[in-house]
């Protein structure tokens, strides 16, 4: 057995990894920044059970909805290996995409469950989990030739959400647009040179929903709105949407 093969086999027999891998989009062996690569060596060591590598984007490249977040939760998408997976920052958000039809179930447990997700995509902006949950500037300049190789990708992608400041930045990177145009705010729309729009959130983290910082009817809302510029009318039977 190859070192490559055996470490797959340790966590979790490549599990989190796109059956069609195009390492241009995601590498579960990227060793690019030497900080995030130690992080995830020394967190494997004390949870050997653990993903602990770069977590692929979850949904089809077709999608016309792709969500950003910030990056892998440390006891959540890098130990399951699907975004948002794991931890409290996903529970609002599957169970908003759900309600909208997005989801085929309001829960996402690990990333060998059944849930699909429709005409929609979720990735990082950065794929590894850093310290403390804050990648350096660098790191984020580093991981976004993938975000860019994968915006590219998903040419049907009419309508981009950003969850936080970071993600937006990171998006604007990826695009070759200037930050200062385009300043995050929650509730922000942006109609975007190349067509696509560009709408930004809160994050849904605890800390966030906690502090009511970002509200369940908040959120809806947002992503309702990238349903909307998505042209997305038809919902599966039984999706209904709410209006805040």
């Amino acid at each position: 057995m190859t070192e490559s093969a055996g470490r797959a086999k340790a966590r979790g027999g490549g599990r989190g990894a796109p059956r069609d891998l195009d390492r241009s989009i995601y590498d579960p062996d990227c060793k690019r920044c030497p900080r995030l690569a130690a992080y995830l060596a020394e967190t494997h060591a004390r949870h050997p059970d653990y993903w602990c590598r770069p977590v692929s984007p979850f949904g089809e490249a077709g999608a016309h909805i792709v969500l950003v977040g910030l990056a892998p939760g440390l006891h959540g998408a890098n130990r399951t290996a699907r975004p948002f997976t794991g931890d409290f920052a996903g529970i609002l958000l599957y169970q908003t995409l759900h309600r909208l039809g997005l989801a085929t179930r309001p829960e996402s447990r690990s990333a060998t469950d059944a849930l699909q997700l429709r005409a929609t995509r979720i990735t990082n902006a950065v794929k590894c989990a850093p310290p403390e949950n804050k990648p350096l500037p660098g790191e984020i300049r580093r991981c976004n030739d993938y975000l860019e190789a994968e915006l590219r990708r998903c040419a049907d992608a009419r309508v981009l959400v950003a969850l936080g400041r970071i993600a937006h930045d990171a998006v604007l990177m990826a695009l070759h647009l200037k930050r200062s145009a385009l300043q995050f705010a929650h509730g922000a729309e942006h109609h975007l040179p190349t067509g696509r729009y560009l709408l930004d959130s809160y994050h849904c983290s605890r800390y966030n929903t906690q502090t009511k910082r970002l509200t369940e009817e908040m959120f809806g809302a947002v992503l309702e709105r990238a349903c909307e510029l998505a042209e997305l009318a038809e919902l599966p039977r039984g999706a209904t949407r709410r209006r805040p």
